[in-house]
């Protein structure tokens, strides 16, 4: 295994690797189907390099550990917009996850329909390309850039792009007080429609979610008096769908369940991760009879537990959208591909990115493919 500790040795790793790299951070989202290479772990690349409170603003090395930049945030009374998720649990992996993992996967939790995703914090990267040069993009400020936006195109390539040595963030602070309001008994069409309706309202909604109970569940965040008020507004936007309860305790531990997946977690089911349109959730629900589903960000992130070697693609066909397949048996993940197809121009675009990028082809081969 290749364990650069900094910039310079993963650029002089890359540089004279000779054959394909698995690029690693915590390793807790599994290896994917790139194991037919040279480990490369960015671990030793760990350490946060700057932080200024008063500005909102944190830069780590790749290999930090989430955790740590997590603790660094909370210490100010912060933390980063995204609510990102961890996997551990519902993979069954060990490992730490990274700040640079996190970049690379693009992953982001419920608040997402409020604050963005990963991307949409990220204001700056470091990385290695395929020819082992050290790259940089953006700062420690929002601002324009020319040519490509290489910000955006690290977050979500899953390390077939280039190896991020370094990733900043734009932070903010953390809130006061939360609620969920929770209506139960609703179809999913409907419960759907009262996800929209409160999202449509102008009281803040930062989590939207049906969970495997058929619950919905609605979180706003703020000040106490804030809260207050606009959990009772909410109510009556409400109130067409049924009586909402407002539940003021233990909303850390809920929306951190919904955002990892926990409902999922031990369970025989392979998991998908579908995207589709918030108004197509019930047409997904209808094709999927058997499956256990949860809907976040609206209803447009789906949650699906289905029978192992389910090609839940295929069950989806004339449905908008793409399904990841999250966790399943190797031969699953061989058979029907992790990642759901590109259509003919953006593969493309994307191979053409990658030739830029990585004209060897030596990062994370067959990942994303």
């Amino acid at each position: 295994m290749l364990a650069p500790k900094d910039e310079a040795e993963l650029s002089a790793m890359v540089r004279s690797a000779d054959g394909p790299l698995w690029i690693e951070g915590g390793g807790t989202r599994g290896p994917g189907r790139a194991t037919n290479g040279t480990r490369l772990s960015v671990a030793g690349l760990s350490g946060i390099t700057l932080y200024e409170p008063g500005a909102l603003t944190i830069v780590a090395k790749a290999g930090t550990p989430l955790a740590e930049v997590e603790a660094a945030l909370a210490a100010e009374n912060q933390r980063l917009p995204f609510e990102p998720m961890d996997h551990r649990a519902l993979l069954g992996t060990d490992g730490m996850p990274t700040i640079g993992g996190v970049v690379a996967a693009n992953v982001s939790g419920s608040r997402r329909i409020q604050a963005g995703a990963c991307r949409d914090s990220l204001i700056g990267v470091r990385f290695v390309d395929g020819r082992g040069d050290a790259l940089k993009n953006g700062g420690r400020v929002m601002k324009n850039v020319t040519g490509y936006d290489l910000v955006k195109l690290m977050a979500g390539s899953h390390g077939t792009l280039g190896v991020l040595s370094e990733v900043s963030f734009k932070v903010l602070p953390r809130t006061a007080v939360q609620a969920t309001l929770r209506l139960t008994g609703l179809d999913v069409a409907t419960g759907i429609g009262a996800l929209s309706a409160a999202l449509g309202s102008p009281f803040e909604v930062s989590g939207a979610a049906i969970d495997v109970n058929g619950d919905v569940l609605l979180r706003i965040e703020g000040f106490a008096n804030s809260v207050a008020y606009r959990a009772e507004r909410l109510q009556g936007v409400l109130a067409p769908f049924g009586p909402a309860s407002v539940e003021t305790e233990g909303g850390d531990a809920l929306w951190k369940g919904l955002t990892d997946a926990a409902a999922f977690v031990g369970t025989a089911q392979d998991v998908w991760r579908i995207s589709v349109k918030p108004s197509d959730g019930a047409a997904v629900a209808a094709r999927l009879p058997d499956a256990t589903l949860q809907f976040d960000w609206g209803g447009g992130l789906i949650w699906a537990g289905v029978a192992a070697g389910t090609d839940l693609r295929a069950d989806l066909g004339g449905i908008s959208g793409h399904a990841t397949l999250v966790r399943a048996a190797p031969e699953t993940h061989a058979a029907l591909g992790t990642f759901h197809p590109e259509i003919a121009p953006l593969a493309a675009i994307s191979a053409g990115l990658r030739a830029q990028f990585d004209p060897r082809g030596i990062f994370n081969p067959g990942r994303m493919g």
